[in-house]
């Protein structure tokens, strides 16, 4: 059973553990970190991700929706928050003044399995350029939609449905059907359907990066997704050849899409 998004302990370990052995070299090749950097993770949740740039000397602020999240990320930060190295905020995005409730913008920006749950990405991302310095990264990384679980449905209450590839993609009354069969409550039915509709594609998400006067400084896509490493003792597999050249089909075979972007250099912005 995917016990790991009950056992918070064991997901913040995963997400540490990712962040140590994929995301900071992925982010290092592009920009190597420095030891003055600020770095943020917005929907941080516990902060698992953090705790690797913390063993970098770095400064570090996240930001999650759900205040019991932060409360949860202050405890396993514990000593890192006591010296003032990491800082949290339960604050909606649009809602924030960087200055004076962050204290300044960042060298780095962590958006890992967010961007999908995002409602008007369009909107979204443009507004973090009022959070980065100048030559700074934002690092994303996401499921594809269209990938075989891209619908979240692995955090099913229904053994078997959890168990059961690309059903999200059926119709979303049929869809909604299946899962109430499958005994979701009303809460979590919600937050299903809710992906359903705030789920992006590789294409759409490179659309509105340079739509968005961003450049795409690097990118990996995952045929096996690098966390699957830890939930599942499976070793990462990186597209390449046919495989990573053919659009639209790709999001089907895509388990994790990896991007470091940056302020598009010829932007007026």
């Amino acid at each position: 059973m995917f016990d790991y998004h009950e056992d918070k302990r064991r997901y913040f370990d995963m997400q540490y553990l990712t962040a140590r052995d994929f995301i900071i070299p992925f982010l290092q090749d592009v920009r190597p970190l420095q030891s003055n950097d600020r770095i943020l993770e917005i929907g941080c949740a516990e902060a698992g991700v953090l705790k690797a740039f913390l063993e970098k000397n770095v400064f570090c602020f996240g930001i999650d929706l759900s205040p019991s999240r932060i409360e949860i990320a202050k405890q396993f930060h514990s000593d890192a928050f006591q010296n003032g190295n990491i800082k949290f905020i339960s604050k909606n995005v649009y809602d924030i003044n960087v200055e004076m409730d962050l204290g300044g913008k960042f060298d780095v920006i962590i958006l890992k399995d967010v961007i999908e749950h995002i409602p008007h990405q369009e909107k979204f991302i443009p507004v973090l350029q009022q959070y980065l310095k100048p030559g700074g990264l934002i690092f994303f990384g996401f499921p594809p939609w269209q990938m075989p679980f891209g619908g979240h449905q692995q955090m099913c209450k229904s053994k078997w449905l959890a168990k059961f590839p690309w059903f999200h993609l059926l119709p979303k009354l049929l869809y909604k059907a299946i899962l109430k069969m499958g005994g979701q409550d009303e809460i979590t039915l919600k937050e299903f359907l809710e992906i359903k509709e705030t789920g992006i594609s590789i294409e759409r998400f490179e659309r509105i990066v340079k739509e968005s006067s961003f450049q795409i400084k690097k990118r990996a896509l995952y045929f096996t997704n690098p966390i699957y490493k830890f939930k599942f003792n499976l070793e990462p597999r990186i597209l390449s050849g046919l495989l990573i050249r053919i659009p639209y089909l790709r999001n089907f075979y895509t388990t994790a899409a990896y991007y470091a972007i940056g302020v598009n250099d010829q932007s007026s912005k």
